[in-house]
């Protein structure tokens, strides 16, 4: 499949980022494409070697939040964010973004173990804080590195992240994707990566350590025994990831509840959640809502220089009320109420039957916080939105090529196939391009056709009155390998 060039003086393209991993010589080399950071001083043996993002908003919003004392708006998101290039931190600050968000929740945020916050001013609460959000060690976590290369940046509603160690190799993503409001998708973005991170000094001390391969196994009994432990080990990252989601639920509904009385439209501010952690040859991803990964891979003993064969396989489920599943799953929870699904959507108000806040739905209380109108009736068994994730997690293969995340907005015009296809076709004529910058161009030149405008009218329609015509999307994509194939396909800006 052949995309369309976009001309950049039509339209601006919100967020572009790229990096390209020290490809031990056989890629191109640092500094050879503009706006890629490269690492040449670390020995890559990692699973992936490049990655480019891109976004694009269609929703006007307002300033960076105010919530948390405007400690998410002020302090936390303008350090996250690096729209157009990755840039170095140290990964064990002096103060942790959390020891700042749990004093403006004064000591109240939840533990780890997700129970009801403890009253205020609780000394107990205050030691537990205290101990929990102290810097780690290096040893305390695998995934601890002395510095990280970071890329984030707002399209929209939509927030994005990127985190890199190439010296652990490993690499993080998330893609918030935000509805009635950004605050939910910003409290996501300030505190979620490092509340994981926090999370991973949960982890056994013995599952923290390399699991050897299967060709160092002497035997069939010590081959079992790496096969548990590897087990093990990925249940382990799984469940911090879901234990951290859910502390972050927790927190935000906690202080949704604190300044619901003069920011009553908090109770309806939401977020899709998707988190992708690639770690060594484990792809695992958490998803709450419709965004989307999709894995580009090659059938088993096809060339992988054939496109012909390559297949789209998606990493992660849709929850809305278009997903049958999803569907009966709501209609079995909610037997009392014979109307939980009103003309399409949860309730008649959201098409997404899983997310991150919007309270209203899921609690009575944050619901008579609404007035009139926008208040749910027959509110009769909540909660109606789910924030219990999918979980997932897949071991990279040669045959495997590259990952697409993105929000739902570009699966709106692009199926998972059209998708690969179009990044396969691109990154194997353009090595020296960007592919999710690509995606999106292709995406504005399908909203353009279907609205009858050309790419330049579509584009120039402001931020707001453009949602009629596509939503705000973000797009990264990652290409697997170290081999020649993938260690040329670079991003730029």
């Amino acid at each position: 499949m052949q995309g369309e060039d976009i001309n950049d003086s039509e339209g601006e393209i919100k967020v572009s980022f790229g990096y390209q991993c020290n490809s031990g010589g056989d890629g191109i080399p640092s500094g050879a494409v503009k706006g890629v950071e490269s690492r040449s001083d670390i020995p890559r043996n990692g699973s992936f070697s490049c990655l480019s993002g891109a976004a694009l908003s269609a929703n006007a919003t307002l300033a960076n939040t105010n919530i948390c004392n405007g400690l998410i708006g002020s302090d936390i998101l303008p350090s996250l964010d690096s729209p157009n290039s990755f840039r170095r931190v140290p990964s064990s600050p002096s103060l942790s973004r959390l020891d700042i968000l749990s004093s403006s929740l004064q000591s109240s945020m939840s533990n780890l173990s997700c129970s009801p916050p403890s009253p205020v001013g609780s000394y107990e609460t205050d030691s537990y804080i205290l101990k929990t959000m102290s810097v780690p060690t290096r040893s305390d976590s695998f995934l601890n590195a002395v510095e990280v290369q970071v890329a984030g940046g707002a399209a929209g509603e939509d927030r994005v992240q990127a985190v890199c160690s190439e010296e652990n190799e490993w690499l993080f993503c998330a893609i918030y994707d935000g509805f009635n409001g950004r605050d939910a998708a910003d409290f996501l973005a300030g505190t979620l990566y490092e509340t994981i991170m926090f999370n991973f000094n949960l982890l056994d001390s013995e599952s923290k350590q390399y699991v050897p391969s299967i060709d160092t196994a002497s035997d069939e009994s010590s081959y079992l025994e790496m096969e548990v432990s590897s087990r093990s080990f990925r249940n382990g990252v799984l469940d911090i990831l879901h234990r951290a989601l859910s502390q972050a639920e927790n927190d935000f509904l906690y202080m949704v509840e604190q300044e619901m009385e003069d920011r009553p439209d908090l109770v309806s501010v939401g977020s899709c959640v998707l988190v992708m952690l690639l770690h060594g040859n484990n792809l695992y991803t958490l998803n709450l809502g419709d965004s989307r990964a999709v894995l580009a891979t090659f059938d088993e003993g096809n060339d992988m220089d054939q496109s012909g064969r390559l297949k789209a396989i998606q990493l992660t489920d849709s929850h809305t009320v278009d997903n049958e599943l999803e569907k009966t799953r709501l209609l079995s929870e909610h037997p009392d109420d014979s109307m939980p699904v009103i003309a399409g959507k949860v309730k008649g108000k959201l098409k997404v039957t899983r997310a991150f806040g919007v309270g209203y739905l899921k609690k009575k209380k944050l619901n008579d916080a609404l007035m009139g109108i926008l208040r749910v009736r027959n509110l009769i068994s909540p909660p109606y939105i789910s924030t219990e994730p999918s979980l997932n997690v897949h071991e990279i293969s040669k045959s495997d090529h590259f990952v697409i995340i993105g929000s739902d907005g570009l699966f709106d015009f692009l199926s998972n196939e059209e998708a690969v296809k179009l990044v396969h076709s691109y990154i194997s004529s353009n090595p020296s391009g960007d592919p999710a910058k690509f995606l999106v161009e292709q995406l504005v030149i399908k909203a353009a056709h279907s609205a009858g405008f050309s790419k330049g009218e579509l584009l120039n329609i402001p931020a707001g009155r453009r949602r009629k015509y596509h939503d705000d999307v973000t797009v990264i994509v990652i290409i697997l390998g170290t081999n020649h194939r993938t260690s040329k396909a670079s991003t730029c800006i």
